[in-house]
């Protein structure tokens, strides 16, 4: 591992992957009580009542565990920089066609973002979820508020994770080794997280 250095602890990964297996599970059981386009998919949970059952449970599971992974990485992500800055200024690059290269510490500008994003988004589902779990328990106009705010996050939640997994496969490559191993190459962290780079090694790159 001499060329390589440690990104990620085993428990943040393992944080990590929780955050996601429930996420998915809430996704594909919440499709068909969000529309009745997609009640096709109470097969995979042996029936509505099951995929009632497996949402709020996964419900649960993601609200703890998705919570506890931001407030572990919010010192890192909600701080922005006059590097921060510059990357917004020139879109991260995305946009331009020659080989940009930001000091950017160990998240970049994007990468914050969804961070913050989800840390709202999980206060705001989770929040909404108690409601829509005992709708008979609370006044009408509270229940449908939620189920509104509940349904527009959902929708809003799946966008930014479907960027969240282009940008950390095909859009970067070598990023997703982070999170599978724990470790990512130096070079990549040369070039990617200059800033961070520095910090973790006392090298200039």
């Amino acid at each position: 591992m001499a060329n390589s250095i440690e990104r990620f602890s085993t428990s943040e990964r393992v944080l990590h992957w929780v955050v996601t297996a429930s996420f998915f599970t809430l996704l594909l059981s919440g499709l068909g009580l969000y529309s009745r386009l997609f009640t096709g998919y109470f097969n995979l949970f042996g029936g509505g009542g099951n995929a009632s059952l497996v949402h709020k449970v996964a419900g649960v599971i993601f609200f703890f565990s998705s919570l506890a992974m931001f407030l572990l990485h919010l010192r890192d992500v909600a701080s922005f920089d006059r590097d921060d800055r510059e990357w917004f200024a020139k879109g991260g690059g995305y946009l331009s066609r020659g080989e940009n290269h930001f000091n950017i510490g160990k998240y970049n500008p994007g990468q914050k973002l969804f961070a913050l994003f989800v840390g709202i988004a999980t206060l705001v589902l989770g929040i909404t979820g108690i409601f829509i779990w005992s709708p008979l328990s609370f006044s009408r106009w509270v229940v449908q508020l939620s189920l509104l705010l509940h349904g527009t996050m959902f929708v809003g939640a799946v966008m930014f994770v479907v960027v969240h997994v282009y940008l950390a496969t095909i859009g970067n490559p070598g990023t997703i080794g982070a999170m599978l191993y724990g470790f990512v190459g130096r070079r990549w962290a040369k070039v990617h997280h200059p800033k961070w780079y520095r910090e973790v090694t006392d090298d200039n790159p």
